[in-house]
């Protein structure tokens, strides 16, 4: 066998080894992630039947528990979480950084209710009042950049049926101007959220546009 043949085979076995080892140390961090949570919000789990659970539905092997008792059990473990004071304690620190994070972007200014908004482009006509009717376009976002909500095309709104962090943000912006908003959750949906689109404690982030004012 010549040694460019050697070498190739070589170079061929290392870079097997290494695809090798990659996998293995994804599967660990892997494990590692699950496990840390897992043992956050169930620290007295069995880990036997956790590995076997995970083994058959990775491996598509026949499951020891029917589909609807494995959903029953789900649906009542984020249940549980749900009203877990660990779950909101994590929650208002996430939104905390979030927040903090936001602020230092360039050209942010706070609201007196903390909301931090960014003009993205002026405007040059009148500003709503409390009793204003208002037509916006807008995209509402999570943290996570998730899209929960999106104006297919201008909506008309009255502005004292908004939530306050829009109330107070469209009562300082001019007809035709553009911001960026960030909403604390205590000016938004607070630590109830909104059903399964918004969870608690959540800041949101809005692209608004400020189309026409009427009384």
């Amino acid at each position: 066998m010549s040694r460019a043949v050697l070498a190739t085979f070589a170079l061929c076995c290392s870079l097997a080894v290494q695809a090798d080892q990659h996998q293995q140390d994804l599967a660990y961090s892997l494990g590692v992630r699950l496990g840390e949570r897992l043992g956050e919000e169930v620290p007295e789990l069995p880990l036997g039947d956790l590995l076997e659970g995970l083994r058959q539905a990775y491996e598509g092997k026949p499951l020891r528990l029917e589909a609807a008792r494995i959903e029953q059990l789900l649906d009542e473990h984020e249940a549980r979480l749900e009203s877990s004071p660990l779950r909101h304690a994590r929650a208002i620190e996430a939104e905390q950084r979030f927040l903090a994070e936001q602020s230092r972007r360039a050209d942010v200014r706070t609201l007196a209710n903390g909301v931090l908004a960014t003009e993205l482009s002026p405007g040059n006509g009148p500003r709503p009042t409390a009793r204003s009717r208002v037509q916006v376009s807008y995209r509402g976002e999570l943290a996570d950049g998730s899209v929960f909500d999106e104006s297919a095309t201008p909506q008309w709104f009255r502005l004292d049926s908004l939530i306050a962090g829009w109330r107070s943000a469209l009562l300082e912006m001019p007809k035709g101007a553009h911001w960026r908003l960030v909403i604390p959750a205590n000016q938004a949906y607070g630590e109830e959220g909104a059903g399964d689109l918004i969870p608690p404690h959540a800041p949101l982030v809005f692209d608004l546009r400020l189309l026409d004012v009427a009384d």
